[in-house]
């Protein structure tokens, strides 16, 4: 018999059982909620005068930050349900279900709206992405979806890694091809939303790449992709004026005439406007009506201008520290199926981070996609931060080191006796 000081053997899984969880992932989150309350509560009178001067409207100077903590208290909850509700029930039994669920909810939008011009299922500009619920606000069905298929497609992966078929093209991405496919038709065709299905890609291509997915295969896929990327620009006018847009940058001689042009050059202005420090808070002057979607959209640009390079630096440092946390947990998680999950929060986050500064500096054409837990607008926070309290549910479940490659049950090199000293392992199970 092995002697208990010896390391554990390398072919033995390891057990990691219930203990503390991260609580890095609540404190980062809520620090970026609460940023973002301020910011509303600073130019939320400017957005609502603005609206009532030009449609009409009668918005008081609190409605939108009100809209805002409403939202933040939702999150907040759908934080605290996804941390406490077993894991089981959201990445085995209702995984399918939700992904299916969000899935004919952003097709029963576009039918309702397009074809029965039902009134709770109007367009803007075109483009089907909301229910109108009256007082009650609006909801996004692709968020939905997002958590879905980031459910869905974790416990696809997972299964298929433990088989070691990850790599087999008839059992694995044929049918991930499929199910991939089918949403990306749904929200980038049907409903007109690039930025939704550049999240969804993200969410899949961070589980492929975490799950195993051989080099080679992985250069083939981006191939695939960026050729169909290629053909939706293409295939749609609104889209390749955008990235014309972004291709001509400041040389660009239609500023006043292009719309896409405009909403970048004020974002530059706004950033450049707030200096190193910022004008400080309820001094922005983008916000008044120069800057389209200031409070959407455009939040990180209208933050610049308020906390200036200073503030902007902070920000970014703050959803870095957020995303380490999550790729902690990550590379720490024994179960492989935990494991995707919290990687495609990280691809989820980390697109709409990227993509929207990028967009809001320049550096990439607009695609709609908002600043995370900053940007006004209840449905995205609130599937955002569910999400986010998965990762915090699933981080009571993180071994003492990283785990090695190669595996569903990865191992640490510590030994059992030593494992069973940490603070991890050593705690109450619950």
């Amino acid at each position: 018999m092995r002697s208990r000081r010896d390391p554990i053997s390398s072919s033995e899984p390891m057990v990691v059982r219930r203990h503390r969880p991260m609580y890095q992932v609540a404190l980062f989150m809520g620090l970026l909620l609460l940023l973002g309350l301020v910011v509303m509560y600073a130019i939320g009178p400017q957005r609502a005068n603005l609206l009532n001067y030009a449609y009409g409207t009668s918005y008081s100077d609190n409605f939108f930050f009100n809209k805002q903590l409403i939202g933040v208290i939702l999150s907040v909850v759908a934080f605290a349900a996804c941390a406490l509700i077993p894991h089981q029930l959201f990445t085995k039994k209702y995984a399918k279900a939700l992904f299916l669920l969000g899935l004919g909810l952003c097709v029963a939008l576009v039918i309702l709206g397009a074809v029965f011009h039902a009134p709770f299922a109007t367009d803007t500009n075109g483009a089907y992405r909301w229910f109108y619920l009256g007082s009650f606000g609006s909801f996004q069905p692709s968020e939905l979806l997002k958590f879905g298929a980031l459910l869905f497609v974790a416990g696809f992966l997972g299964m298929r890694a433990g088989q070691g078929k990850i790599n087999s093209v008839s059992d694995t991405l044929i049918p991930l091809a499929i199910a991939t496919g089918t949403a990306l038709l749904v929200v980038v065709v049907l409903q007109k939303d690039l930025g939704t299905g550049v999240s969804l890609l993200a969410i899949v291509l961070s589980m492929l790449l975490v799950a195993g997915l051989s080099g080679k295969i992985m250069l083939r896929v981006l191939a695939i992709l960026a050729i169909a990327c290629v053909v939706f620009i293409v295939s749609a006018p609104h889209r390749m004026e955008r990235v014309v847009t972004f291709m001509q940058g400041d040389n660009n001689s239609q500023v006043t005439e292009d719309e896409d042009s405009y909403h970048i050059t004020q974002a530059r202005v706004a950033i450049g406007s707030g200096g190193l420090l910022g004008l400080g808070i309820g001094k922005s002057v983008q916000a008044t009506g120069y800057l389209p979607e200031a409070i959407n959209d455009s939040i990180f640009a209208i933050m610049g201008e308020t906390f200036g390079f200073v503030g902007l630096v902070l920000i970014l440092g703050v959803f870095t520290a957020l995303l380490l946390s999550i790729l902690k947990i990550a590379s720490r998680l024994p179960d492989m199926r935990l494991r995707l999950v919290v990687a495609g929060v990280f691809g989820w986050v980390t697109s709409h981070v990227i993509l929207n500064v990028a967009a809001m500096t320049g550096v990439a054409p607009l695609t709609g996609i908002s600043l995370p837990l900053l940007s006004y607008g209840g449905t995205s926070m609130l599937f955002i931060a569910a999400a986010l309290g998965l990762v915090f549910q699933l981080s009571r479940y993180t071994s003492h080191k990283p785990l090695a490659e190669g595996g569903e049950h990865g191992q640490d090199t510590s030994s059992r006796r030593r494992l069973r000293r940490t603070r991890y392992a050593s705690g109450r199970s619950m």
